[in-house]
């Protein structure tokens, strides 16, 4: 299921600088890897190429920072160097932060080592290893060199703490890109994660149509406790991007490119762009 945004607007508390330029929102299974999902790759490919999109449209917004920002165990920017892991699904691959980084450096959590590897899927730099990630995507896309960095947030974290989060990344450059990774419930069915929750699909309704439209004030209002009660791991990520883009000011236009829960977990992906 797509969509199309209609305008946000929002006070800048920045006058004419406008830090955040363009943001891509993406989920974060392991089984977006190939080499992760086996046979089932197939499965979740119109997935893949909806974030393929997203990112190429977030690159194509000439960021001079690209940031990564995903749920993690504490709330906080991780430095290159950075490294993270599909061991424990199976798959002995390393996906570094930046290709070449000199060393594994910190750990990255799972929300953002899958970001890793979508944004590598794009970048014109040669990968830290020889072994090859995955296939990169079928369109072409513009090269990216931009500096990367990523910042985990809690998954509890209140909203102060996210709009303190936001105003960080507000700081990290001109042009700041976000690529914001986050699964939305996981109790769509009885053979979900969290089980069947007759609350999943009106949640998950609800972030689809934030998402397409760019609205702010659904996002930030969304509850912590039922959305933890639910186990969406994108509400803290999705909450520091509406912050962001309060910040920010101006219009937005969003566009939903993706909205399926194939596993009982919801998986949506939008490009939200300046207007």
């Amino acid at each position: 299921m797509t969509g199309s945004a209609r305008r946000r607007t929002g006070d800048s508390r920045y006058g004419e600088w406008v830090p955040l330029v363009a943001a891509a929102v993406c989920p974060h299974p392991p089984l977006l890897v190939p080499e992760v999902a086996g046979s089932a790759a197939p499965e979740l490919d119109d997935l893949r190429t909806a974030c393929d999109t997203a990112v190429r449209r977030l690159l194509a917004a000439d960021p001079d920072r690209v940031i990564l920002l995903g749920t993690g165990p504490v709330t906080g920017p991780i430095r290159p160097p950075a490294t993270g892991s599909l061991q424990p699904w199976g798959v002995d691959l390393d996906v570094p932060l930046v290709p070449g980084q000199p060393d594994r450096g910190a750990v990255l959590p799972l929300s953002l080592t899958i970001g890793a590897w979508l944004l590598a899927r794009h970048d014109a730099r040669p990968p830290l290893t020889a072994a090859p990630v995955s296939t990169g995507p079928a369109q072409t896309a513009p090269a990216h060199t931009a500096p990367v960095s990523a910042v985990q947030v809690a998954a509890d974290a209140g909203l102060a703490e996210l709009a303190a989060l936001a105003d960080e990344v507000a700081a990290a450059g001109d042009r700041v890109a976000l690529l914001v990774l986050g699964d939305g419930s996981a109790c769509r069915g009885e053979k979900s994660p969290g089980y069947d929750d007759p609350r999943a699909l009106p949640y998950d309704q609800r972030v689809a149509g934030a998402l397409a439209d760019a609205d702010l004030d659904v996002l930030l209002g969304l509850d912590p406790v039922v959305s933890a009660e639910l186990k969406a791991a994108g509400r803290a990520p999705w909450q520091v991007l509406a912050s962001a883009a309060r910040a920010a000011g101006g219009g937005w236009r969003g566009e939903l490119l993706h909205d399926a829960a194939p596993y009982g977990v919801a998986y949506f992906v939008a490009s939200w762009e300046r207007v």
